[in-house]
């Protein structure tokens, strides 16, 4: 049974600005003039420059004020009122909130690549070289073949019909761990660093006899007593194989410079760009006890509609109807015109923003900023910050979790600013970073030979006058990324 009913609904809906404002507050600096690009490039009517001083501009703006006003006034649907939809102007492919993403592509030799011309230098039968060369494509980016050979030769098997044996497979994986990087081939942690270990050891011709001695002893570490070091149990080490401290710190010494992923190494090499630079979205300076702030706007030249643009519509304005063809030039200008100008007030109010959240941050942390003091900084969060600038949380949170301030101090990214508040057995409330520094520099402190416990560094707060838990001292150690007393430990 068919039923009509009318009803309310209260419903939110972002405008094409709104959205392209929020896609670009959450840009940072050094992506800004990507997508400042990438706009100029698709919109004819956008370019850089200032707006065209008025006394140059000619006959362009001597013209009357009716113009401007017509081109205002002008009623573009009445215009377009003809037999053409207006689907058939337009394409809309994909939603107003989506966004587009380019993948970027890397140029250069892959890491199974370059094990593969290696093989070419090696003195192998070709029969050698199509096994090793299978084994290669099984090892995962770390460098490691984590399928044994015995699942290999059932796998070759039963997919592709190809017998061979266990004793073929073991000798082409001899020759993949021959290869560089050191390590290469390997089926676990061990034997990986073993195998860095003993190259180095044969590569390491007329070396003193000391380092002989470290290395040696490194290999029977991690020949026979591997799970006690893994787990740091050092004394039962020296005990049972009669070292003094000084050759066993030797012998750990050796072992901690190898390189637990050599296929990492690899695959970083045949980067085109390896490195990821941050660019400050702020420069911040202190001068004469007063902080001055300056948005970094250097890869963001001005822009502005074209004024050939302009003339263009206000042209199609003062005119009279015309054809289909000119009512489709005029469709195109107005789109690219409308484009134009949403992005100029865009990048515009993302500095306006970008501005008034890091000035307000900057009023409410002053004193950290004059001093550089991490004791200094106050509790803040998000709503904290959202209430004095009198816009919603998540603005706060997209200017802050991607854009970076240069300060006398170093660089930060701004969220880092922010904490969470604890109270001290006064009542005085002070920011978990500054809890974290105390932390931090008490381990730095401690006897690494009996690291202390997350127990002992929790009595150790408390005694300076923080109110904070065993538990909580153990969230905050891996917030700072700083391992359990256990693999802390050395000698």
């Amino acid at each position: 049974m068919l039923k009509q009913s009318l009803q309310q609904k209260l419903l939110g809906k972002l405008s094409p600005q709104q959205i392209q404002l929020i896609k670009l507050l959450q840009v940072p600096t050094m992506e800004l003039e990507a997508r400042i690009k990438e706009e100029l490039e698709a919109n004819p009517a956008l370019e850089e420059g200032g707006e065209v001083d008025p006394d140059a501009q000619g006959d362009l703006d001597d013209a009357p004020e009716e113009a401007s006003d017509a081109m205002e006034e002008f009623n573009f649907d009445e215009y377009l009122d003809d037999e053409t939809p207006d689907y058939k102007l337009s394409a809309r492919n994909q939603g107003a909130d989506d966004d587009e993403q380019a993948i970027p592509f890397a140029s250069g030799s892959t890491f199974q690549e370059l094990l593969v011309a290696q093989l070419g230098m090696l003195d192998i039968t070709s029969e050698e070289r199509n096994w090793a060369e299978l084994l290669i494509g099984y090892l995962d980016e770390s460098g490691y073949l984590r399928r044994d050979l015995e699942s290999i030769v059932n796998d070759l098997a039963f997919t592709q019909g190809i017998e061979v044996e266990q004793d073929a497979l073991r000798k082409a994986l001899e020759n993949v761990q021959s290869l560089d990087p050191a390590g290469v081939g390997a089926r676990h942690l061990q034997e990986c660093l073993l195998l860095q270990l003993r190259r180095k050891f044969e590569e390491d011709s007329g070396q003193s006899l000391t380092r002989s001695l470290a290395q040696r002893v490194a290999i029977e570490i991690l020949e026979h007593q591997f799970e006690r070091f893994t787990k740091k149990h050092y004394d039962r080490i020296r005990k049972s194989l009669d070292l003094d401290e000084d050759t066993l710190r030797d012998a750990l010494s050796e072992i901690t410079r190898l390189n637990p992923k050599p296929g990492n190494a690899g695959r970083d090499s045949s980067r085109t760009a390896g490195v990821q630079h941050v660019v400050p979205d702020f420069l911040l300076a202190v001068e004469d006890d007063e902080v001055r702030l300056q948005l970094n706007t250097r890869n963001a030249p001005e822009l502005r509609v074209s004024p050939q643009y302009k003339e263009m519509m206000q042209t199609y304005a003062s005119g009279a109807k015309q054809d289909a063809a000119q009512r489709e030039a005029l469709a195109f200008v107005k789109q690219k015109v409308d484009s134009a100008k949403w992005f100029v007030e865009a990048i515009q109010q993302r500095h306006r923003t970008l501005e008034l959240t890091m000035r307000s941050i900057v009023a409410y942390q002053q004193a950290y900023f004059l001093s550089g003091d991490e004791a200094d900084l106050r509790p803040m969060i998000l709503k904290d910050i959202a209430d004095r600038i009198g816009m919603d949380i998540s603005t706060v949170s997209r200017v802050a979790n991607s854009k970076y301030v240069q300060t006398p101090y170093g660089t930060f990214l701004l969220k880092s600013f922010f904490s969470e508040a604890l109270t001290t057995e006064t009542g005085e409330e002070v920011s978990s970073r500054e809890v974290k520094k105390i932390l931090a520099d008490a381990i730095e402190a401690e006897d690494k030979r009996k690291p202390l416990p997350d127990e002992k560094l929790g009595k150790l707060l408390n005694e300076k006058g923080y109110n904070i838990a065993r538990r909580t001292v153990a969230k905050y150690r891996e917030q700072l990324g700083i391992p359990v007393a256990r693999l802390r430990k050395e000698i």
